[in-house]
């Protein structure tokens, strides 16, 4: 049961075989037995009220197409009665008044939460090492990380902790630990989903989506996350839709951008090889594939770096310890608190960040450095368009490389942001992309490690996107593969 899918558990609740309160109670039992370190905040008391709930509505025929399914929210996204703490010790103690707009949703549709996932502090990382609250690990290896940002929710659902899980992505950070976890999660393009009590990193880029199992999973958590939202004024108005509706076409005919710049130095030989397998099932399935090129991708990481720490000082100037959150507890007078709040309540990798943003930002430096920055990223979305005429998807490597070792990069931030290298263009764009599982690359003491492909596709074409996994989901089992301990 913990490592089913949404849809299977949903035909469960509903032929009444299993209950919401029964199912909620096996998940909290593994999270309590779990060594992963992917949760920072468990209640069960409010968890078996909403799965209580769910059964009523069950019993009544009032329940929606999700009601009483589990879930759980990455640490970013802001809720009533759990803490909320961007992994971070700046609001370790915080609780919310009000949820996040996504949660919100969750929560109407009668999903029932069963805690707050761990994450790189302020969503900043890729390897889930940056949390306040300890690093998460890989379930396919102990010794491996989960990837980042949103670490914790692909660990939870590979280790079967939870079917389903909300990640948010500002540079790749749902499609990265998703890929190097085995699961599928998809980015929305940029406003489908609401910011709106998603605790801001970089507001042009962060982005909510779902993290399941498979892209049918995905498509239902879409159909309740999406929507606009008049407190989100990034949030874009469009009719709703139903982002199931073309799983089942069939792929002929479909024309695959291949970048050759995701294909050079850099690309480890058994992530190149599982990515071209999967190409060539995809030519199985009707699809051809056309070489493409998207020139400024080598451009994505300092563009990226520039514009994202800029906006994350910005961002993080309201945590001073003057309204909430952590305050230093010795200081001489106003600027002394601040100083000593903000030094003792960031990590490492924020407060490297703000420095990068402030310096970006200041006087003498705005022109040369972010306003460059802006025009390059007008290039890539350019590079993109270009692409798309000449083909309906894009496909690549999510990741240079499997999953890294714990630890072994932590002292060397240059080489975590390089993982980001196959994402980063995509969120600087605004496009919706996804991964999905591939197949396994070799990690240390010949481990297997997942491997992913990144499926990108033109602005709001996520139904598209989520046909075409799926297609490859019917036709491979890579994605019913599980870790051991998840089984």
């Amino acid at each position: 049961m913990p490592t089913q899918t949404l849809k299977a558990l949903s035909t469960q609740l509903k032929s009444r075989a299993i209950s919401a309160t029964e199912l909620a109670s096996d998940y909290l039992s593994r999270i309590a037995a779990s060594d992963l370190n992917a949760f920072i905040s468990v209640d069960p008391e409010l968890t078996l009220a909403q799965a209580k709930a769910a059964d009523a509505s069950i019993t009544s025929g009032t329940a929606s197409a999700l009601t009483g399914l589990p879930i759980a929210h990455k640490d970013i996204f802001v809720t009533v009665g759990w803490t909320s703490t961007a992994g971070s010790k700046m609001l370790s103690d915080y609780t919310s008044p009000f949820d996040a707009t996504v949660v919100k949703h969750f929560r109407a549709a009668g999903m029932v939460n069963l805690g707050k996932l761990n994450c790189d502090e302020f969503a900043m990382g890729s390897s889930n090492e940056n949390s306040f609250f300890g690093a998460v690990k890989n379930p396919w290896d102990k010794t491996a990380v989960p990837g980042g940002s949103s670490g914790g929710s692909a660990a939870a659902v590979a280790g079967g902790l939870t079917p389903a899980a909300t990640g948010t992505d500002t540079g790749g950070s749902i499609r990265q630990p998703a890929a190097l976890c085995g699961i599928t999660g998809i980015k929305p393009t940029y406003g489908r989903v609401s910011r709106y009590g998603m605790i801001a990193f970089a507001s042009s880029l962060d982005q909510g989506g779902p993290m399941a199992w498979t892209a049918e999973d995905c498509g239902l958590l879409l159909n309740v996350m999406s929507g606009f939202d008049p407190h989100d004024s990034t949030s874009i108005s469009r009719e709703p839709e139903d982002f199931t509706r073309a799983l089942d076409k069939n792929l002929k005919g479909l024309k695959i951008g291949v970048p050759k710049e995701y294909f050079g130095e850099g690309l480890a030989s058994d992530v190149e090889q599982a990515i071209r397998n999967a190409l060539a099932e995809y030519e199985k399935l009707g699809a051809t594939l056309v070489d493409i090129s998207l020139p400024k991708t080598s451009l994505s990481i300092p563009v990226y770096y520039v514009i994202a720490p800029a906006e994350a000082s910005s961002n993080l100037s309201r945590f001073d310890g003057v309204r909430y959150g952590y305050r230093a507890k010795e200081y001489t007078d106003l600027g002394d608190m601040y100083r000593k709040t903000r030094s003792e309540g960031f990590g490492d990798e924020v407060k490297r960040r703000i420095l990068v943003g402030a310096y970006v930002l200041s006087h003498g430096y705005y022109d040369a450095y972010y306003l460059q920055a802006q025009k390059i990223r007008r290039l890539i979305a350019q590079d993109f368009q270009q692409a798309f005429t000449q083909c309906d998807v894009i496909m690549g490597p999510v990741a240079p490389t499997v999953a890294w070792g714990l630890g072994s990069k932590v002292n060397d931030p240059v080489a975590n942001y390089l993982a980001d290298i196959y994402t980063l263009s995509t969120s600087l764009a605004g496009l919706p992309g996804m991964s999905i599982p591939v197949g396994f690359g070799q990690g240390a003491k010949n481990t297997n490690r997942p491997v992913g492909l990144q499926l990108i596709g033109n602005y709001f074409c996520e139904a598209k996107l989520l046909n075409i996994a799926h297609q490859f989901q019917l036709a491979t089992d890579w994605h019913q593969r599980r870790p051991a301990d998840s089984a």
